[in-house]
């Protein structure tokens, strides 16, 4: 049984004083079909439901979504990264580990692949989330061989992050603006071990660096590069700079992985400006760039899902009013 989601990374900027945004690529064997969509409030969702199938039977999490967002799909089943209205975001990404225990019917069980939008649709902020994550369990779900062991980064537009995991059964939430950077193996804790192995001060062009594209090797990179920046001039020069870090994380085409003959290429990778509520998203077999608006799209209740695909090299720039209303609701 392989896991749904694979190699990726996360990088968040939030020190700097223009635009607090947040990177991620995402690193898979194959298309996950990635589909943009605009989720308007008001969605009544139900966490225990992967498509027409249910997966929990006792106690699924029902909600109404309470604020609209801008998500990113795979495989039309889950939203594994995005940013609601009021700038939270959030980031599925792969962790060997995962081990969400044995179902607890007292908290409400909500299918991995709906993890962060229950977040989404429901919070303001991380302490917020926080607050809420106390009343659900994730629960790991499997579709066409694939399992969801998955972890969770969120942010907010105020810098404050979250890193949120379930290993050996047991949930471990690390709660900060530090936490800025997640990869994958090992559990973040080992991650950070690592990382101490590392004294960047002073650093040149001298300096050694991991350079491979295990997942250790990227969060070193990612970590090493965040703390070089200066500060940006306006809100394109915030995005390019995390950009610039998440093309450097990323993993080149055919490049050699965790075993002989397996690749995972970075298929995309998003930037988000929290404070600005513009979401960049760039395909890897695309030359283009291109970024929704969140404050140009109909997020009100009653309005229509909508879904753009973005494998299209025709698109550039704003596509905002590019997208067309979803023939079913994701």
């Amino acid at each position: 049984m392989e896991s749904l989601f694979v190699m990726c990374t996360r990088i968040l900027w939030n020190t700097n004083t223009v635009a607090t945004s947040v990177g991620r690529t995402m690193d898979w064997a194959e298309s996950t079909e990635p589909r943009i969509y605009i989720l308007p409030k008001g969605l009544a969702r139900d966490g225990g439901r992967v498509g027409p199938v249910n997966v929990i039977a006792e106690n699924p999490a029902k909600w109404t979504s309470k604020y609209g967002s801008v998500v990113v799909s795979a495989y039309g089943l889950a939203s594994v990264d995005g940013i609601n209205e009021v700038g939270l975001g959030m980031h599925l990404l792969f962790l060997t580990a995962t081990d969400f225990g044995p179902r607890d019917p007292e908290k409400a069980g909500v299918h991995a692949g709906l993890w962060g939008q229950y977040l989404l649709d429901n919070a303001s902020t991380v302490e917020e989330a926080l607050k809420l994550h106390e009343q659900i369990q994730p629960v790991m779900v499997e579709h066409g061989g694939f399992k969801t062991s998955l972890h969770l980064a969120i942010e907010d537009a105020t810098g404050d992050s979250a890193i949120i995991e379930y290993a050996a059964g047991e949930l471990k939430i690390y709660h900060g603006p530090e936490h800025r950077v997640m990869t994958n193996d090992p559990p973040y804790d080992e991650q950070l071990r690592q990382l101490e192995k590392w004294n960047f001060k002073d650093a040149t062009r001298e300096t050694p660096l991991p350079g491979n594209v295990n997942p250790i090797d990227r969060f070193v990179r990612a970590n090493y590069f965040l703390q070089t920046l200066r500060e940006p001039q306006d809100e394109r020069a915030a995005i390019a700079t995390v950009f610039s870090i998440a093309r450097n994380a990323s993993v080149p085409f055919n490049a050699p992985y965790k075993r002989v003959g397996t690749i995972y290429d970075t298929e995309y990778r998003t930037v988000t400006n929290l404070n600005g509520r513009r979401y960049f998203f760039e395909l890897t077999t695309s030359p283009n760039v291109i970024w929704v608006d969140l404050a140009k799209v109909d997020l009100s209740a009653g309005s229509d899902v909508q879904v753009l695909d973005p494998d299209n090299i025709e698109l550039s720039g704003s596509v905002s009013q590019r997208f067309e209303k979803a023939a079913q609701p994701f």
